[in-house]
């Protein structure tokens, strides 16, 4: 299971890759394994603000949906325009070219309630 070290994790399986004032935000190699391929990503919250834990969009596997929900408090900045023509990137590069959002960070103490990659992988039992 690939966890990088230098991102933060969600118990929702979402992870944080801060840059400056802007966090990535994808799901885990973990999540995508555990739904298959993806099929479509569709986020409608750009320009939104959303809260911590709250839903910013869903993705779509074959055999079923899962809700994306927010790791911190901001507004989405851009989707991943890579995505559109190409979601399975979510399986195949995670945490590369299949980030999902980019989104600004109203609370940047929220990071530090994330978890660790070693507290995540407690969390899925690695």
């Amino acid at each position: 299971m690939n966890l990088p070290e230098n991102l933060k994790y969600s118990k929702d399986h979402e992870w944080v890759r801060v840059e400056g004032d802007v966090a990535f935000v994808g799901i885990t190699d973990f999540a995508q394994s555990e739904l298959g391929d993806i099929v479509y990503v569709d986020v409608d919250t750009v320009d939104k603000q959303v809260s911590q834990n709250d839903v910013f969009g869903t993705v779509e596997a074959v055999k079923t949906v899962s809700d994306l929900f927010s790791p911190v408090t901001g507004t989405v900045l851009e989707v991943n325009e890579l995505l559109d023509g190409s979601p399975e990137l979510v399986n195949s590069d995670p945490y590369g070219d299949g980030w999902i959002v980019k989104m600004s960070i109203d609370d940047a103490s929220q990071i530090d309630g994330l978890l660790t990659a070693e507290a995540y992988r407690e969390l899925i039992g690695q």
